[in-house]
Order: C-alpha cells, then structure tokens, then sequence
C-alpha cells in the first residue's frame, strides 16, 4: 500500500477466510512470517501483516481467552463480532463457508481447492453438497485440533503426524452436525493406540483433564512394559492446547457414556 493510500475495510468474506484460518492456527504462530497467512494475504491482496492483525483481532471475542485472562489486541471492525458469533456456533458452515469463497477467488471447484477429487465424480446437487461439507468440516477438524496441540499427542507427547489422530470426545455419530461434529473443542490430539482405547472407553478424562483408566485394562493379556506404559499416566494431566480446551460438556458425556469402569 502506497502511502497516502486509503486503507480498504475488510469485507465479510475476507474475514471469514481470516477466522477459519484463526481457527486452524496456534497463537504461537499468528505473525506475518507464517507461510499460511502469506498465501491468504496474497489471495486477498493484503499485507501478511494485515492478515495476522486481523487474526488477532477475532481473537478478542475468544470465550477460552477471556477465561484465562489472555489480553488479544482490542481493535477491530464490527464485523469482526458478527462472523465469530455466527460462526462459532456452526463449524461445518464456517469451514465450508471458507473454502467456497478461496475457489471463488481462485476459479476452481472446492474439490479441487483441497484435494477431494474423488468428489468431482459425483453430479452437483444436495447430496454433493452434503458430502462436500462432511469432507472439509473433517479437514477443518482435524487440522484445528491437532494444531492446537501443537502435533503432539495431549497424553504421551508423541509428535508424529502419520501417528495422531485427532479423537472425538463425544462421538461423530451422535454428536449435532452444526455445533459438536467439527468443533475442536470436541477432539483430543492422540496416538493412534489411544485414540483406540479412548474411542471403545478404556480410557478417559475426569473434569480437571486428568485421565482415568478403566480396569478393564487390568484384565487385558499383555507384556509387562506395555502394561507399564498404559498405566504411568493413570491420574495424569493431559497437555492442554494452545486453544480449544476440551469442552466438559463433552467430557461429561464420555464419562457417562462411553468409558467402561
């Protein structure tokens, strides 16, 4: 931007794309250097800088935030307030939302925008649609999760990519399709064994993130180092993430629902 020339507001799209972006992105890593929020300031024609002001603007109406007495920049425009409130409460909308407007922009399909080319097989109409959205909210979903823990395991630290999971607190099946399936704060970050053993009950979190193992594990065959393992973290805390804890709400139905005592 030249100097002397106007600053132009951010439109309602833009700031959709800035906050799915928010969303997918530790706090660590919300600056100009990112290479993400590079690629989107080009695709809307604005600074990087400007991108990664306008992130931590949205953050200001972050609930987790505001709990944890974390001060975001407090300027910002009044649609800032309106997409996060919106969107907050439908995440599926918000990722789909998002990757329509990055193919509008870019004159492509959204099956090509993030790789779902076995979708483009499929005629347009409501159950193309459907599909479309179930595919990027579980992208947007496990991209979210897992960067907020920072690709590590919340319970062994492991940081593997091709061996994290990002696991459903409350199951994808029963949980409501606007508010619960894709929203992070619904998902753990774990190793693919944990992840198993979360998912069939054996394991769990009380209400203060500590993990709680079933005795059903007591009764499983197995070495006395694999033994050993499941058992260290027993009453362990999790690593919390950078940003969507674990919603008790969830918690609470893991507990009540899946875990096996």
């Amino acid at each position: 931007m030249t100097k002397g020339t106007p600053r132009k507001n951010w439109s309602r799209e833009e700031t959709i794309l800035a906050y799915e972006l928010y969303c997918r992105t530790p706090f660590g890593r919300i600056h100009s250097r990112n290479p993400e929020i590079i690629e989107l300031a080009n695709l809307i024609g604005r600074t990087s800088g400007s991108v990664a002001l306008k992130m931590s603007n949205l953050a200001r109406f972050d609930p987790e935030l505001q709990k944890r007495n974390i001060i975001a920049m407090p300027h910002g425009s009044k649609v800032d307030g309106i997409v996060f409130e919106e969107f907050s409460k439908d995440w599926q909308e918000l990722s789909y939302q998002a990757q329509i407007i990055k193919a509008q922009l870019q004159n492509k399909d959204v099956a090509e925008i993030i790789g779902l080319e076995d979708i483009e097989s499929i005629p347009s109409g409501e159950y193309r649609e459907r599909m479309m959205k179930t595919r990027v909210g579980q992208y947007f979903f496990r991209k979210s999760v897992l960067n907020s823990y920072g690709n590590h395991c919340c319970i062994t630290g492991i940081n593997e990519a091709e061996l994290l999971i990002a696991s459903h607190i409350k199951p994808w099946a029963v949980s409501d399709e606007h508010t619960e399936r894709t929203n992070p704060s619904n998902g753990l970050c774990l190793n693919a064994l944990h992840d198993k053993a979360f998912d069939k009950g054996l394991i769990t979190l009380d209400s203060q993130y500590r993990i709680i193992i079933s005795n059903r594990i007591r009764d499983v065959e197995m070495d006395k180092e694999t033994s050993a393992w499941f058992w260290k973290y027993d009453k362990q805390s999790i690593d919390l993430p950078d940003k969507f804890l674990p919603g008790k709400l969830f918690i609470e139905y893991h507990n009540d629902v899946i875990f096996q005592r």
